[in-house]
């Protein structure tokens, strides 16, 4: 059961990042940061360069892709969950500094949320294998 949980969430995280960065990217939602109408001018209410929106852009979705491999390949799991979980906890501090409805912080605290639980059933999963 573990295993279809995580394989679940894995595809929900993966898919979310992917969804806001390559098809919602300029788009309004109501989780933008400050005012912002879209991910350009929401990096920028977060003081962010436009080099800086790409970087991580680039990053949660190459960290998405292999999330999304490691359910076939387990040892790429980590790297990925690490990476979006910092960027998640991140974007969490992003919207707080700037004063940001706890509502816009909803999907950056599940997707955190998400891969903390994936990393804890792998590792209930590793302790079990132990014993």
């Amino acid at each position: 059961m573990k295993k279809y949980i995580t394989i679940v969430l894995k595809c929900i995280v993966s898919f979310t990042i992917a969804n806001v960065w390559l098809f919602r990217y300029g788009k309004q939602t109501i989780y933008r940061g400050g005012e912002a109408t879209d991910l350009v001018s929401e990096f920028a209410a977060y003081g962010l360069s436009l080099n800086t929106m790409y970087a991580i852009g680039t990053l949660k979705v190459f960290a998405a892709l292999l999330l999304l491999i490691s359910i076939f390949y387990k040892k790429m799991e980590l790297p990925p969950l690490l990476v979006i979980g910092g960027l998640m906890t991140a974007a969490l501090y992003f919207h707080f500094s700037i004063g940001d409805a706890l509502i816009k912080s909803l999907p950056a605290a599940l997707m955190l949320s998400a891969c903390t639980l994936i990393y804890f059933l792998r590792f209930q999963k590793q302790e079990e294998a132990k014993e």
